[in-house]
């Protein structure tokens, strides 16, 4: 009864942190099926990016990493878990292999900066928003690399595009960050 009373179903540290990583895994799997097509890009517009800042934003970013590097093993391994269904290694080379790549970056950078005592709203927002840019650079120069175009045709197609709805995705992510992060915090370490 004392363990309903203090919200605490599940004592054993390791174990939540071991359930962390894989609800965020499993987070951020199914936001790869919210994916929008861009008709001028390679590259859908996804959910997917939420998630990984919460993940190292929320779990800390050696979590953060094991959840990001979990997923990309996971549909290395053959599991479609990439947007479109996408699996395998060939699917790492191809225009969007940067931004998963990115994906271990942006979540490290996330729990770098954010998985300490409390921060304001505008600090927390900054530094998503500075872990989001990386992700973003990683995807926009393996566009680059990838399908063999200039630098500022990479950007038009691989950065600016997403720019404003990253930012709304940072936004939401500042909000659900600030609601969750001390609870988790204390679950988890």
């Amino acid at each position: 009864m004392e363990a309903i009373i203090k919200n605490e179903f599940i004592t054993d540290k390791r174990l939540c942190r071991f359930l962390g990583v894989g609800v965020f895994v499993i987070f951020t799997a199914l936001s790869a099926f919210v994916r929008i097509p861009l008709p001028f890009t390679p590259v859908p517009l996804t959910l997917q990016t939420f998630f990984v800042l919460l993940s190292g934003a929320l779990l800390g970013r050696k979590l953060g990493i094991i959840t990001q590097v979990t997923y990309m093993f996971l549909g290395l391994s053959g599991q479609q878990v990439f947007t479109g269904l996408g699996s395998g290694s060939l699917y790492l080379l191809g225009p969007t292999g940067g931004y998963l790549v990115g994906f271990v970056l942006a979540s490290f950078l996330a729990g770098n900066l954010l998985f300490k005592e409390k921060q304001s709203t505008p600090v927390v927002f900054i530094k998503l928003l500075a872990a989001d840019f990386i992700l973003l650079l990683s995807g926009m120069l393996w566009l680059k690399v990838s399908i063999s175009i200039a630098l500022s045709k990479a950007f038009l197609l691989g950065f600016l595009p997403f720019v404003f709805g990253d930012i709304l995705k940072v936004a939401l992510a500042t909000v659900v960050y600030n609601k969750l992060h001390t609870r988790i915090k204390s679950i988890l370490y």
